[in-house]
């Protein structure tokens, strides 16, 4: 496999649409509004990073990564996600690739720190951890995590950008 991560093109939205849809149909715990959260996010300019995978042509995984906002007024944080694979390439260790590339990244610019809300089990193998300090309203604390890059813990309530309201 000759996998290769880079920043997306304008040429790839409609790909990274299909692979979302893809990726998420049988997935718990959505709403499947992955790809229009994605695409919001794009007309919004609010991509901060949006990374794929491409495999020869195709491009298997993508990764976005957009600015949230922390009630204590510290800026310099983002959001992970959504995150991607064509059904075909999951397990494949292209997710894993997508975030490492994604938080190095963001690491390298001096963002403060990442949140993400998903599987505890998945993603402390990058570090995040559920903590006190950062609350995503209305959500179970395990499931709303944290990964501090740079600087120290902000304490708030964290709210993504409204692009993530989107509908199918």
């Amino acid at each position: 496999m000759s996998l290769k991560i880079r920043n997306e093109l304008p040429a790839d939205a409609s790909a990274i649409e299909s692979l979302t849809i893809a990726a998420f149909t049988e997935a718990p715990h959505t709403n499947g509004a992955e790809q229009a959260i994605v695409n919001a996010l794009r007309s919004a300019g609010q991509l901060t990073l949006s990374l794929v995978a491409q495999e020869g042509e195709d491009v298997v995984g993508h990764v976005a990564i957009s600015p949230v906002t922390i009630s204590d007024g510290t800026a310099g944080w983002f959001g992970l996600g959504p995150v991607s694979v064509s059904p075909q390439y999951q397990r494949r260790g292209i997710g894993a690739q997508l975030i490492d590339a994604a938080l190095a990244e963001l690491k390298h610019r001096g963002a403060g720190g990442c949140v993400v809300l998903g599987d505890p089990a998945y993603y402390r193998r990058f570090g995040f951890m559920a903590t006190p300090r950062l609350v995503l309203p209305g959500i179970p604390a395990e499931y709303f995590q944290a990964l501090l890059l740079n600087g120290v813990w902000p304490e708030g309530d964290v709210t993504y950008h409204e692009a993530f309201n989107a509908t199918p």
